[in-house]
């Protein structure tokens, strides 16, 4: 693997295949490129096994099991995959969940014997496989998966056990609740309207590291294809119910074989109002480089929530490739294509508030 830093500024066309993904998760990165040359194999395929490598060994915390509890001790599973040649997506949300320690009694009778599904990505392709739908989520979305063959795995980890120990013993604290009672800045629910207080609507300080590295990565095969897919555990300490951008088409990722892919990373409940992927795709069609195409929405974000923290990544049809970032010092992301024996990771300096 090799690092390389370089401002926003587009590559120039390449010879295909190539896959790219969000941050410097360089095993998912060439565990994809490696099944995108398997013969047989498409772009499908590479983003699936991308995205699932994330999910195995938990980059950053923030992809997969085991960490990122919510509000209630619950670790949710967010995923998407698209095909760029058909137009067909398969996602589920707010899936796959357990209970972490609510009390000593949960812990030694319940959780130790509690077991659900950690593949979120393949689920989300048996739904575009399997399904005429989009997005399923929810419990609903854990039935689908196990009655699609997929097993049920423990998601209980000691580190997510941990995490939210400390969060309760420290009074909840942090967490996204506003506008009610008791306060939420010193204590725990349950809450309840408080509508004697003047209503805030400003928005939550920059995210922390670690909250917001969903992967999100973009494949294109020899044939000319594309395909994107997402994975995320979400918000540690979420409201219960939260769904991220991650799964949302146009959010989290889009693709058009006519045109190329984007993915986006960091702080979904503001992304996903300004669908930042398909910005970008929407740009790339009308002529725009792909890091003028990331840096669009970008910008539009930025004008709304000068706090926010995300990036997104685009390569178009021909190979070219491009990402802008904002509210962080810098952002990198993964890179392989044909000819190269490792991945190259690729960072670029951010817009600031």
């Amino acid at each position: 693997m090799t690092s390389t830093k370089r401002s926003t500024i587009s590559t120039a066309a390449v010879s295909s295949p190539i896959v790219l993904n969000t941050w410097a998760f360089v095993n998912a990165t060439r565990n994809a490129f490696t099944k995108l040359m398997t013969s047989g194999a498409t772009c499908l395929d590479a983003v699936e096994v991308g995205c699932r490598t994330c999910e195995d060994e938990q980059c950053d915390g923030s992809v997969g099991w085991g960490n990122h509890p919510a509000e209630d001790g619950e670790t949710t599973l967010d995923a998407m995959i698209m095909d760029g040649r058909t137009m067909a997506v398969g996602a589920v949300a707010k899936y796959i969940y357990i209970f972490v320690v609510l009390f000593d009694f949960y812990m030694s009778n319940i959780c130790s014997s509690l077991h659900r599904v950690k593949n979120a990505v393949g689920v989300a392709r048996a739904v575009l496989r399997y399904s005429e739908h989009s997005l399923i989520v929810g419990e609903s979305a854990t039935k689908f998966a196990l009655e699609m063959g997929f097993k049920e795995e423990d998601l209980h980890s000691n580190t997510s056990i941990s995490i939210w120990n400390r969060w309760k013993a420290n009074n909840c604290q942090p967490n996204f609740r506003r506008n009610v009672k008791p306060d939420p800045t010193t204590s725990c629910g349950p809450y309840t309207p408080n509508v004697n207080k003047k209503q805030t609507t400003s928005h939550r300080q920059k995210l922390p590291p670690g909250e917001h590295d969903t992967i999100g990565m973009i494949a294109l095969d020899s044939a000319g294809n594309m395909a994107v897919a997402t994975s995320t555990n979400g918000l540690q300490y979420k409201v219960p119910g939260r769904v991220a951008d991650s799964p949302l088409v146009g959010s989290g990722a889009y693709v058009d074989n006519e045109v190329g892919g984007a993915v986006a990373t960091g702080d979904g409940d503001v992304m996903q109002r300004f669908v930042p992927s398909y910005n970008a795709v929407q740009l790339m069609r009308q002529g725009a480089a792909p890091d003028e195409a990331c840096l669009d929405g970008i910008k539009r974000i930025a004008r709304f929530y000068p706090n926010f923290t995300g990036a997104v990544v685009a390569l178009d049809r021909n190979g070219r490739y491009g990402a802008a970032c904002h509210g962080m010092d810098a952002f990198p992301f993964s890179v392989m294509q044909e000819g190269w024996a490792e991945p190259k990771v690729i960072e670029i300096g951010c817009l600031k508030s």
